[in-house]
């Protein structure tokens, strides 16, 4: 299969990452090769799909939505003046990174430290100041540290406000996967479980569709639960959703995405 060439160029910096998927048509059945490129530095990416199809088509599209970092910053405008906020390991971290420190938002971190402000610069770099992802952080003037009792205390006596968590699977009843899948090696729950069920809101901050092109938004979750009807909200790259317990009702959808490109049956959404 030629691929290079069949790619367009779309302007945003080289090439970083090449990815081959294959799915079936949902049309027809039959199968399809997605190759999906991602274009672009860490600020700025492209999407460009190609779909092999039913009579050796070629289709390209750019798939639309926000960056990770947009994404963070819907997070951001969701959270209040003051609040406590809890971010877990992966994809919300961008949060610590791109938040307003005039907002006064206090960060947790689980293993044990309170008052997270994002990346340290090089020179100001501990390798002992990590958060529970042991990624190195930096930290607010007067912030605290403690042992994971302390810090569990805080999460189990509802101290904390919001807290954003990674996703495999969520689905309308807002039960939450994200934890394990059977068969692969599992290298700890972490405080996920505590989180769902101690924090007062719930976001979680993942792709839309896994690697294998299926949607992560689902009617019932398969994969093993973190927690039973605990997500208040989910945001993904094409919009973000809240699950009724029927369905997810659209709040926001990211620029030039429809209800088409969800990969959801219309009775899941509202």
């Amino acid at each position: 299969m030629e691929q290079s060439s069949s790619l367009s160029n779309c302007g945003c910096h080289q090439e970083r990452k090449l990815e081959t998927h294959v799915t079936r048509d949902p049309l027809d059945g039959r199968r399809l090769t997605i190759i999906l490129r991602t274009l672009g530095n860490q600020n700025e990416t492209c999407r460009q799909r190609l779909a092999y199809g039913r009579k050796g088509a070629e289709v390209t599209e750019d798939l639309a939505g926000w960056t990770r970092q947009q994404m963070a910053d819907e997070i951001i405008a969701r959270i209040p003046h003051g609040a406590s906020l809890n971010l877990g390991i992966g994809m919300p971290t961008l949060i610590a990174e791109r938040m307003d420190p005039a907002k006064e938002v206090v960060i947790h971190s689980e293993n044990g430290v309170l008052g997270v402000s994002g990346r340290p610069t090089r020179a100001s770099m501990s390798p002992t100041l990590i958060n529970a992802g042991k990624e190195t952080i930096s930290v607010q003037a007067g912030a605290s540290y403690f042992d994971s009792a302390t810090s569990f205390g805080m999460i189990r006596g509802g101290h904390i406000d919001f807290c954003v968590l990674g996703g495999m699977e969520v689905d309308v009843e807002g039960n939450l996967a994200n934890w394990m899948v059977p068969g692969k090696k599992v290298t700890g729950m972490g405080g996920a479980m505590d989180l769902v069920n101690g924090a007062r809101q719930i976001i979680v901050m993942q792709s839309h569709f896994s690697r294998s092109g299926d949607c992560k938004l689902l009617k019932r979750c398969a994969l093993p639960l973190t927690g039973q009807r605990v997500v208040d909200l989910v945001i993904t790259q094409l919009g973000i959703f809240t699950p009724t317990g029927s369905t997810f009702r659209i709040e926001k959808l990211a620029q030039e995405i429809t209800r088409d490109d969800l990969g959801l049956p219309d009775e899941l959404l509202s």
